[in-house]
């Protein structure tokens, strides 16, 4: 087992702030970047896990997972509920697995908007600012690592990044995986301002939502959800100063939405995708359902290998629940598939 700590990396224009950390009890290093996006001001939080006794990664084994509109990366990949985390479960076997916030989220700067009232400014941090976001990542992965390709992995708002990313870069695309994606027709959407709060009771019904009522508790224990949100509040450094407590999230996903999406007019053409894809959902999806899914895969004409998948019991927020390693298993096992 190999156990690294105190050491400095410097990566191009990437910056290690944080010393790599092993699990004493798994061999997990994990290892915190920001690195500049592609517009000035702007860094970028990355999170990697890999075994620490690995050295070389290839294409194939090789991650990278966004978030959707409202939480981060790590809250909603990483986090330690029954089954651990879906960033470690991935680095156990074998991958090299990365996470990124894109600006305005968890770690990632939060640019001066976010600090003044929400409709002092426009909203920001929309999908083609994530696709920049996502690209600078994609690059410092491909340098750090010697490759030319590598997966992605995008849930929700996250899976309009990911395909946008991956219609525009063909070449630099190994597998894709789309996790309650978005699709057209969407609700009515309202929003004001640079950003929105979102508060626990908000966030509660959002996450359930789609869930039979006499299944909630099963499905989505208030303990687990509890655990997440405070994670959540721990990476907005402002979450304490309002009362309740509340998440700031950039509104640029909600201007998206409604002047794109809800015109139909999607955000990227998914027919230009190439790469072998996965478009994988629950039942109980409320808000991205299995509809807007099917509808998707249609639309996927130029992946040669292309599946669609419908998990029972499992809602927009699946990765969260206790049905959730049969999401986890099932992406695995896309990506373990040999690319043909």
């Amino acid at each position: 087992m190999l156990v690294r700590s105190g050491l400095a990396l410097v990566l191009g224009l990437a910056l290690l702030v944080c010393a790599p950390q092993s699990r004493a009890d798994a061999g997990i290093v994990t290892e915190t970047f920001m690195i500049p996006a592609l517009d000035p001001g702007i860094q970028l939080h990355v999170r990697n896990k890999h075994l620490g006794n690995q050295r070389g990664y290839g294409a194939d084994n090789i991650i990278l997972f966004v978030h959707g509109a409202t939480y981060p990366s790590e809250t909603g990949f990483d986090l330690d509920v029954p089954g651990g985390s879906w960033l470690e479960y991935v680095a156990y076997r074998n991958f090299d697995v990365y996470a990124v916030d894109i600006r305005g989220y968890g770690r990632s700067t939060r640019p001066a908007a976010m600090d003044q009232p929400p409709g002092a400014n426009p909203p920001f941090s929309t999908t083609r600012e994530a696709i920049r976001d996502v690209s600078a990542a994609v690059d410092f992965i491909l340098k750090r690592r010697g490759v030319s390709k590598i997966n992605l992995l995008g849930w929700s708002w996250g899976t309009t990044i990911m395909g946008g990313y991956a219609a525009e870069n063909p070449e630099k695309v190994q597998r894709l995986v789309l996790y309650a994606p978005v699709w057209t027709p969407v609700r009515e959407i309202t929003f004001e301002g640079a950003y929105r709060l979102v508060n626990r009771d908000a966030a509660r019904v959002q996450s359930i939502r789609g869930i039979p009522p006499d299944r909630v508790e099963d499905v989505s224990p208030t303990a687990w959800f509890d655990k997440w949100w405070a994670a959540n509040l721990a990476t907005d450094p402002q979450s304490s100063s309002h009362n309740p407590p509340a998440l700031r999230a950039p509104n640029g996903v909600m201007h998206d939405l409604k002047n794109f999406w809800g015109a139909g007019k999607p955000t990227y053409d998914p027919a230009a995708i190439r790469a072998p894809t996965l478009v994988i959902v629950g039942e109980w999806d409320g808000i991205t359902p299995p509809s807007m899914a099917q509808d998707l895969f249609g639309q996927l004409t130029g992946a040669k290998n292309r599946r669609l998948v419908l998990l029972s019991e499992g809602s927009h927020a699946m990765a969260l629940e206790k049905n959730r390693m049969h999401l986890i298993r099932e992406v695995q096992h896309f990506l373990e598939e040999p690319v043909e």
